[in-house]
């Protein structure tokens, strides 16, 4: 991440501090070449060995309490304005700038809810422990789970920019997929051309390569999080494929469906078009009713009733997600009130964030229909960052 966006992203979040009446931030680390908290590429933008303190206040001071070893680099990284360096022991600086600071609350890196907030190992968790143990700062701590939702949620316009390019070339590489399908080839296959495209382009993949395309095609495949398989697309399958790039640090994550026309078709047929359609009115749907200071639960519920009101299951899973620097980002869900999600669905909405709309329905005998749109939420509602898709890709 660019010197100029992690500054940014530390204002933000001194400002987010101010909001919240949190006075200081502390994202406590060691060791990230093995356990990265989420947090440092968008606060640090360089690792750290020994135990780390990185510190935000909100009066927007920061400061860096790392190994010496670690202390040319952190100033050639050039993103905090204090740097202490310590050769035995971090507790005597960490000690002394938290009694200069004197919080009354210290935000630190774990969470129940975020596991973009839950960046702080449980042997990290004691260590602090141990060396709060006596001070009344002990008692002042509570999750971060709260900024890092505002901060990772609230996109920039610069980050708004870059989100944009990637859902272009992410779309651009669905176009080739529409000329790629055909009866005969394996999803595994269609897997493979895309991840060349990808390559030659020189982009990253939005998540993991195991199912990063996910692509699904007929009726009994594998479930959402699946990755590609042996199966052949054969006529009369619906075809559904999950994807997206990492273009300039920033994901994209979008998903489009194809008919494949049987031998005699001149259209898709009934059912097919049916279940489509209650998918993409189902998405703008949910999108009419987006708005800031909205439950994230409350849009979910709106295309779950319509997708069954409609004779389908519900889909066993969220709505949607925040995109960001990863595919899954930010804090709020759109999801139902299921506790795996605990206080997620019941986050409100901000103006900024940027969610997928992504339900899904059977259609039974073809396939799995599905669409997943981005939106920006605005002041008043929400816009689509992706070309939405309005008509089943055909297949002939």
């Amino acid at each position: 991440m660019l010197k100029e966006m992690i500054l940014e992203k530390q204002k933000q979040a001194a400002e987010i501090l101010h909001e919240k009446d949190i006075d200081m931030w502390l994202t406590f680390v060691r060791e990230t070449g093995n356990i990265k908290d989420p947090m440092m590429d968008m606060l640090v933008g360089t690792g750290a060995t020994w135990h780390s303190a990185f510190i935000i206040t909100k009066d927007g001071d920061t400061t860096a309490i790392i190994g010496s070893l670690e202390e040319p680099n952190m100033k050639d990284v050039g993103t905090f304005k204090n740097i202490i360096s310590y050769l035995k022991s971090v507790k005597e600086d960490l000690l002394k700038v938290i009694k200069e600071i004197n919080p009354n609350k210290i935000a630190i890196n774990f969470s129940r809810n975020s596991s973009l907030a839950d960046g702080m190992t449980h042997g990290c968790y004691l260590e602090l422990m141990e060396i709060l143990n006596g001070t009344e700062y002990k008692d002042c701590l509570v999750s971060s789970e709260e900024i890092v939702a505002a901060l990772r949620g609230r996109k920039s316009d610069s980050e708004i920019i870059k989100m944009k390019k990637a859902i272009k070339e992410t779309l651009a590489i669905f176009d080739q997929v529409t000329g790629y399908l055909k009866p005969g080839v394996s999803e595994k296959d269609v897997a493979d051309f895309v991840k060349n495209i990808v390559n030659e382009k020189g982009f990253e993949l939005a998540w993991d390569e195991e199912h990063c395309p996910a692509v699904f095609s007929g009726p009994d495949t594998a479930g959402a999080h699946a990755g590609p398989t042996e199966r052949k697309v054969e006529r009369g399958h619906v075809i559904n494929m999950d994807f997206g790039v990492k273009v300039d640090g920033y994901c994209a994550d979008l998903q489009r469906t194809w008919y494949v026309l049987k031998d005699g078709e001149t259209e898709v047929p009934a059912e097919v078009m049916k279940g489509f359609n209650v998918i993409k009115d189902s998405i703008q749907m949910a999108a009419d009713a987006i708005k800031p200071g909205k439950q994230a639960f409350e849009i979910d519920k709106i295309a779950r009733d319509h997708i069954t009101s409609n004779g389908y299951p519900e889909y066993p899973h969220g709505l949607g997600h925040q995109v960001g620097r990863v595919a899954h980002d930010g804090g709020a869900l759109l999801a139902p009130e299921w506790d795996r999600y605990g206080n997620l669905p019941y986050m409100k909405l901000e103006e900024n964030q940027v969610f997928t709309i992504e339900p899904r329905l059977p259609i039974e005998g073809y396939g799995i229909a599905t669409i997943e749109e981005e939106v920006v939420i605005t002041k008043d509602g929400c816009e689509y960052i992706s070309e939405p898709q309005k008509e089943i890709y055909i297949i002939k």
